[in-house]
């Protein structure tokens, strides 16, 4: 789970307590309630990005949170593929997620995108949410199913169906006893 950014007054708060009162890691995260890892975090971003106590009071927030994390929420955001695009471009002959996870890249150029990992990743869990189906592609005439069924129970009439998925039911004379027609169907 990400962790939630800290609020940017609480950041000035740090910034205040270490630059101007000269406060160790330990007290400012006495006083702030934070731990130390947090409060070391946040004063080595403000010495990255150098800021000193001078040039941090005269800052809004929203500049404060620029220099020192590197944008706002929107320029954090990852850019998402096209799912149902990428699953459909799967069946075709040749390609591949590394493929298409570079032509992603490419499309979305100087923005943030997903690693390879986490692209596969996300498809996986995206190819889970649809419905399952076996979706048999063959040309006309390609191949004929059989079918039977007995016509009512006092006759000992069977019809036997061939069916193309091309093409209607088509039903065989029900006159044929079941011996006949497996002879009918054995020489076949």
């Amino acid at each position: 789970m990400p962790q939630q950014r800290m609020d940017i007054r609480m950041i000035k708060d740090i910034l205040r307590l270490k630059l101007q009162g000269g406060l160790s890691h330990e007290r400012i995260a006495q006083s702030l309630s934070i731990s130390k890892g947090a409060v070391a975090k946040y004063l080595s971003l403000a010495g990255a990005a150098g800021l000193d106590w001078v040039s941090t009071v005269d800052l809004d927030e929203a500049v404060l949170e620029r220099r020192l994390l590197g944008g706002g929420a929107a320029l954090s955001r990852v850019v998402e593929p096209d799912y149902p695009r990428v699953h459909i471009e799967l069946r075709r002959k040749g390609v591949t997620l590394m493929l298409l996870w570079a032509e992603y890249r490419a499309a979305h150029e100087g923005q943030r995108t997903w690693a390879y990992t986490q692209f596969c990743g996300h498809y996986k869990e995206f190819a889970k949410t649809l419905k399952r189906s076996m979706r048999q592609q063959r040309r006309a005439g390609e191949k004929l199913f059989i079918g039977r069924r007995a016509l009512q129970e006092r006759s000992h009439a069977m019809a036997f169906r061939l069916v193309s998925p091309y093409a209607l039911w088509r039903t065989s004379p029900a006159s044929m006893r079941h011996s006949q027609t497996s002879r009918m169907l054995s020489s076949c």
